[in-house]
């Protein structure tokens, strides 16, 4: 792989990093299908020894994170690799508002009496640093998904902890660019990479980054004797995509911001979450620890579960769909969603892509007021 200087920024880095440096090589790492290689040259099969597509992922984002990573088969493999590192009887935290995939393996879990959850309030700074000192697993995320709190990440990373106590924090809505939990103090950085990383909605890869260099091993351990190892075309398309993450990023939130603001001042639309608005609980910590707001926001509507079903029936650039940090923008009614009935029936959440942000608002703005009919 190609090696750079530690002071390339980061849109450089995205597009350098992870090549390959000989003579006659590709210019970007192919997607390489191979189980097994020839015995002799430190690499022997693939599940133990990965291949240099995975790194290529690896290189990109574990030098964006400021550290190493480990790729995955899926964001949700990466979680499991994380919470597979605890101790039976373990004590995890995990954030009130939080992505229904983590609550659900952590609750499993705890059924079958692997360790205990407690939840807590991301605006809670106090109850987490008391937390670091006790308890095995500190899992948060920030912005949170579908609220978008943002936590005092660099107050709650900087706590006292207990000797191997693990403070992970899901990174995927920030993203490498807006935010590094790395150099707050975190253990653990995690990110879905079938998100902003790869960027179309193409592909599944998750991606846990350390600066730990045993719990590296550990990861990597987990991922060989689980098997969770990314496929061969989907590392390609992980890679590949992440060369244009800078760009997406910058026209997506440019959009977000706008389509935010625009929102707020709609009357049909009751509340709008968005960290870049004022009015967002969390804004000044936004302020202070984010490079950029993001691309997603969340908003009520006045009305009922029926009413916000049909404006998502109604809009056509933007799509009625799940997940998000593609270059389409999708949006969909998270209290329909398993695990998330607990929200507001009429929140939506709205990942912004790269569109003519006036497109984007005749047709969620049209959606609204036909529905309203």
């Amino acid at each position: 792989m190609a090696r750079h200087s530690q002071h390339l920024k980061p849109e450089s880095w995205l597009v350098a990093a992870g090549r390959t440096i000989e003579a006659g090589a590709p210019l970007n790492v192919p997607p390489i299908p191979a189980s097994n290689f020839l015995i002799g040259q430190g690499r022997s099969y693939a599940r133990n020894d990965a291949t240099p597509t995975w790194e290529a992922v690896e290189e990109i984002v574990g030098g964006l994170e400021g550290g190493r990573a480990v790729a995955f088969a899926s964001g949700m493999a990466a979680i499991a690799a994380v919470f597979d590192q605890l101790p039976a009887g373990a004590q995890v935290v995990l954030p009130d508002d939080c992505y229904q995939g983590v609550t659900g393996l952590a609750m499993a879990g705890e059924a079958r009496g692997r360790w205990s959850v407690r939840r807590l309030a991301l605006t809670d700074t106090e109850g987490w640093q008391q937390a670091c000192a006790v308890a095995d697993l500190v899992w948060l995320e920030s912005p949170s998904n579908p609220l978008l709190v943002v936590a005092d990440l660099p107050a709650i990373c900087a706590a006292p902890r207990k000797p191997g106590t693990i403070v992970a924090v899901d990174n995927t809505f920030a993203t490498s660019l807006n935010q590094q939990p790395l150099e707050f103090g975190a253990t653990l950085s995690i990110q879905s990479a079938t998100k902003f990383i790869g960027g179309h909605s193409d592909l599944l890869a998750g991606v846990v980054t350390t600066r730990d260099e045993q719990l590296w091993h550990d990861l990597r351990r987990s991922r060989e004797l689980t098997g969770a190892t990314p496929g061969a075309f989907e590392a390609f398309l992980a890679a590949r995509g992440a060369r244009t993450l800078a760009l997406r990023l910058e026209r997506a939130q440019h959009n977000a911001m706008e389509l935010a603001q625009r929102l707020s001042h709609h009357p049909l639309v009751s509340c709008v979450r968005y960290p870049g608005l004022p009015t967002h609980p969390t804004h000044a910590i936004a302020c202070r620890v984010l490079k950029g707001f993001g691309t997603i926001i969340s908003f009520d509507l006045r009305g009922d579960a029926t009413f916000a079903d049909a404006v998502c029936r109604n809009v056509s650039l933007i799509r009625h769909a799940t997940s998000l940090g593609a270059v389409e923008s999708t949006m969909e009614r998270r209290a329909a969603i398993a695990g998330q009935e607990h929200l507001p029936p009429t929140l939506l959440r709205l990942s912004v892509g790269i569109e003519d942000v006036d497109d984007l608002w005749a047709d969620l703005d049209g959606a609204i007021r036909r529905a309203a009919q």
